[in-house]
C-alpha cells in the first residue's frame, strides 16, 4: 500500500508550487592539475583546465524541486556584479523562476574551489554576511506580499549569509499572521540563527546541527531524542525532521510523538547537498497535499539517491520512481 501510495505521490509532484527564500550563492570551480611547487612560498601550483559555475545555496534548493517536477520560485538577493550576472545565467539555463533583487552595496555571495587531482586544495569565499539593507528589505516584502499568498509551502534557505535575519523574520512573520491561508514554513537551520526560528512548521537539521541547537552531544538513538525535544522547549516548532545519515530519519510530530524512518541508501559516497534534496522533496511533496510522513519518507528515498553520487546532485522523477518500485520498503518504528 505504501509503495503504491508513493509512486502517486511523485506523480503528484508535477507543478506544484513551492517558493524559496534565502542566501544565494555561486559556487565556482577552478578545476585542473598540480606538477610542481610554487617558488614564492611552500605551496602547490595549480594549473587550470577547466572552470565551471553551479547554483548554491537556495538555487540548489530550487534545482532540486525543478528536477521533481516541480514549479519552484527562487528569491533572493544578488550583487550588481559579474557574478550576480553568471547566477542569473545560470537560473535562466535551468528554466527557474526568478525573482532576483540587486543590492549594489554587496558582492553576490560566492564560493571559489580550486580542485586538483579530483581534490579541493583550497576555497575562497567572497560575501557580505550583514543583514539587507531598509530600502531592499522593502523592495523584498512589498514582493512577498503580492505574491507569498500563492504558494502552499515555504522555504526558507539559511546558509548564515545574512539574508534571513532578526528584522527579516519579524516583518516575516507578521505578514504570515496577516494571511487567511498561510503557507507552512520549512527551515534547514544554520545553527547561529536557531532563535529565529521559533513557531515554524518543520525545521530540518542534521544530527550535528541537532545537537549544536540542543547543547547536546548526540551520539545514539537517545541523544537524538534528547535533542529533539530540547529544540521544541526552545522553539515550539510545530513539527522537526532530523536527518542522521546512514541511520535515516527522525520525524517528531510534537515532543512526545517520534517515528523513525530507516534509511533508504545502499551506498553513500558524498552528503553535498543532501540536505537540500531532503527539503526539496519535503516541500514539494507538502505542497502537492499529502501526510508528513509520507512526505517525509518520499525524502528519505531522494536522499538516497543523491549521497549515492559523488557531488551536489539532483533526484529525478524517475529515479524515485525506479527506487520506489524496486524498494521492498522499511517498516517506520516508534521512538520512545
Amino acid at each position: 500500500m505504501m509503495k503504491y501510495n508513493l509512486k502517486h505521490t511523485i506523480e503528484g509532484l508535477k507543478g506544484r508550487k513551492v517558493m524559496i527564500i534565502g542566501d544565494l550563492m555561486l559556487d565556482h570551480y577552478l578545476i585542473g592539475m598540480v606538477e610542481r611547487i610554487s617558488p614564492e612560498a611552500p605551496v602547490p601550483v595549480v594549473r587550470v583546465d577547466k572552470e565551471k559555475f553551479l547554483l548554491g545555496g537556495a538555487g540548489n534548493v530550487a534545482m532540486n524541486i525543478a528536477a521533481l517536477g516541480g514549479d519552484p520560485l527562487l528569491v533572493g538577493v544578488v550583487g550588481n556584479d559579474r557574478e550576480g550576472e553568471e547566477l542569473d545565467k545560470l537560473c535562466k539555463k535551468a528554466q527557474l523562476r526568478t525573482k532576483l533583487l540587486s543590492d549594489i552595496s554587496r558582492p553576490t555571495t560566492k564560493k571559489s574551489r580550486i580542485m586538483a587531482q579530483n581534490q579541493q586544495i583550497c576555497r575562497v569565499d567572497s560575501e557580505n554576511c550583514g543583514p539587507l539593507n531598509a530600502e531592499l528589505m522593502d523592495q523584498l516584502f512589498n514582493y512577498l506580499q503580492e505574491h507569498l499568498q500563492s504558494y502552499p509551502v515555504v522555504i526558507l534557505s539559511d546558509y548564515g549569509k545574512g539574508f534571513i535575519s532578526a528584522p527579516f523574520m519579524k516583518r516575516f512573520n507578521s505578514l504570515l499572521d496577516s494571511m487567511e491561508n498561510r503557507p507552512k514554513v520549512l527551515v534547514d537551520p544554520k545553527v547561529v540563527n536557531y532563535d529565529l526560528y521559533k513557531g515554524v512548521d518543520i525545521l530540518t537539521p542534521n544530527t550535528k546541527e541537532a545537537g549544536e541547537g540542543a547543547g547536546l552531544v548526540v551520539s545514539n538513538k537517545q541523544g537524538v531524542i534528547r535533542a529533539g525535544r530540547t529544540l521544541f522547549e526552545r522553539l515550539q516548532c510545530r513539527n522537526l525532521l532530523i536527518t542522521m545519515g546512514g541511520d535515516g530519519m527522525a520525524l517528531f510530530e510534537g515532543a512526545s510523538s517520534i517515528r523513525h524512518i530507516p534509511t533508504f541508501a545502499k551506498t553513500v559516497f558524498d552528503v553535498t547537498g543532501a540536505g537540500d534534496t531532503v527539503i526539496a522533496t519535503l516541500g514539494l511533496a507538502l505542497a502537492s497535499g499529502v501526510d508528513l510522513l509520507t512526505a517525509c519518507t518520499l525524502a528519505n528515498h531522494a536522499a538516497g539517491i543523491v549521497v549515492g553520487q559523488v557531488g551536489a546532485a539532483c533526484a529525478t522523477t524517475d529515479q524515485l520512481l525506479e527506487v520506489v518500485e524496486k524498494h521492498p520498503g522499511h517498516p517506520v518504528s516508534e521512538w520512545t
